[in-house]
């Protein structure tokens, strides 16, 4: 498949399954001077990223709350394929503008996008394709190889004892509707112990074991509150009960600090004890997939509790926590649905494309990515992965992406057709392929088998709109 970045439209040459060519070279001529100024100024964490355009009073916000209700913007969804084409989304000019004043040194337009050319992920090393679930399988482990030597590292498996310690149930939480758990996970391993909580809400209107939406909660505590004081559209908990899901959320801050200096003090120390402080191999775990091992262990608790349907779990999560939850669910294939939002560069977003966020500027957080992969700073054209492919190994499971239309620091583009380009294996299972030119237009979600799409309108956010989208998918594929 050829691709021609002159315009917004992707052109189609070659047969699906080819890889991808562009035809312009990029250009990357800034100094090291306000490449760090830039970089000083510009990456604050989870800042919203274009805000309003008619208003810049809450242009670095990014607290959760500005979701409003979905009555007030979802439109009717059939849950019909939306063909995009020549109607899909285009990025706004003038959010193009506003980026181009406040980021100038990155790149904002598609004719900007240099030659960039993806693996097929169903491409052997001889050159023959894949066309077989059973030759997938034995594929799989060496894309996954892949991405743990050069881009997340190598979590551990399992500690040496793991428990689970019931510390508070409300059987009659938000007004009778819910029961509420919360956990604490402890872990043990060679003389060191480590725990994080998680919280639980599930309805009380079902007597059968219910589907969960797990949350990688990468804000403030207050977001999941559990004595729902606090609420917030970044967990709109009593809505998910009542459309008859059970949500739960762990704290990322509790694995691993986001943090450079203190992001070992985690679970990391609890497996490397003090050699966590010195010296670790390129391709050690750091933040994201701490974060994502956590995820893995409330699914065993997941397993222990029999009003949860273990078998229907999604892990969610936004921004960075959506790029753990990617490689939560690359890592543990026992969650059914695995979502990101707003995930970018390092999540679902293309890196070959250099639009928006780059390598460069996601290696700047240095406790989040194996060291192997600052190797590809300003050297994207010398990955030998990207991110579709990393998509693809969610298949056969249920995988779910969505991008907000001011985030282009996020490329929602980019973010789309990483998942177009991961379609082709799924389609081992005979599901249809989306194709890269058919993004679905603004705030109409594409449903296509076991994946979904949708880009909102707004910022860099997870919002009561996002997660009816996803409830709306989770209940075509589960009900």
């Amino acid at each position: 498949m050829q691709y021609s970045c002159l315009s917004d439209q992707v052109l189609m040459s070659a047969p699906f399954r080819q890889g991808m060519i562009c035809s312009t070279s990029f250009f990357h001529a800034v100094s090291n001077y306000l490449r760090i100024i830039f970089i000083c100024v510009l990456f604050l964490p989870d800042m919203v990223l274009c805000g309003n355009t008619h208003s810049h009073d809450n242009f670095f916000a990014d607290d959760g709350n500005s979701g409003i209700l979905p009555s007030e913007t979802r439109p009717e969804s059939d849950n019909i394929y939306r063909n995009g084409g020549e109607s899909g989304w285009k990025a706004n000019p003038s959010v193009i503008k506003e980026m181009e004043e406040r980021r100038p040194v990155f790149m904002w337009h598609e004719n900007e996008v240099p030659e960039y050319e993806l693996p097929d992920p169903l491409e052997r090393s001889d050159g023959t394709i894949i066309s077989s679930v059973e030759n997938w399988k034995l594929h799989r482990p060496g894309i996954l190889e892949i991405f743990r030597k050069d881009m997340y590292g190598r979590r551990p498996g399992l500690p040496d004892e793991l428990t689970f310690n019931l510390v508070r149930e409300d059987i009659s939480a938000m007004d009778g509707a819910a029961t509420l758990r919360i956990i604490e996970i402890h872990s043990a391993h060679e003389g060191r112990d480590h725990i994080f909580e998680l919280i639980i809400f599930l309805p009380n209107q079902f007597e059968e074991p219910v589907p969960v939406f797990l949350l990688m909660n990468n804000r403030s505590p207050d977001n999941t509150d559990p004595t729902r004081q606090e609420k917030s559209g970044f967990w709109p908990a009593e809505e998910v009960i009542e459309r008859g899901y059970g949500i739960a959320a762990i704290q990322n801050q509790d694995l691993a600090p986001d943090d450079h200096e203190k992001y070992r003090e985690g679970i990391i120390r609890l497996f490397e004890g003090d050699a966590a402080m010195g010296k670790r191999p390129p391709d050690a775990w750091k933040g994201i997939a701490a974060w994502g091992w956590g995820a893995s262990r409330a699914m065993d608790y997941f397993e222990t509790d029999n009003r949860i349907d273990c078998s229907r779990v999604a892990i969610l999560g936004h921004s960075r926590g959506g790029k753990a939850s990617l490689w939560a669910g690359a890592e543990d294939k026992r969650f059914a649905l695995v979502i990101s939002n707003n995930s970018g560069c390092g999540g679902a977003a293309l890196s070959k494309r250099r639009y928006g966020e780059t390598v460069e500027n996601v290696n700047w957080y240095t406790h989040w990515f194996a060291d192997n992969f600052k190797r590809f700073n300003n050297r994207e054209d010398k990955l030998h992965f990207d991110q579709h492919m990393l998509l693809a190994l969610i298949a056969p499971r249920a995988l779910y992406i969505a991008s907000a239309d001011m985030d282009l620091w996020a490329d929602p583009r980019g973010e789309f057709l990483a998942l177009a380009n991961a379609s082709p294996v799924f389609g081992l299972w005979s599901h249809p392929p989306i194709d890269p030119e058919d993004m679905p237009p603004l705030d109409e979600p594409l449903f296509s088998g076991p994946l979904g799409y949708h880009i909102r309108s707004g910022g860099h956010n997870l919002t009561r709109v996002d997660w009816h989208y996803f409830m709306d998918f989770a209940d075509r594929i589960w009900r």
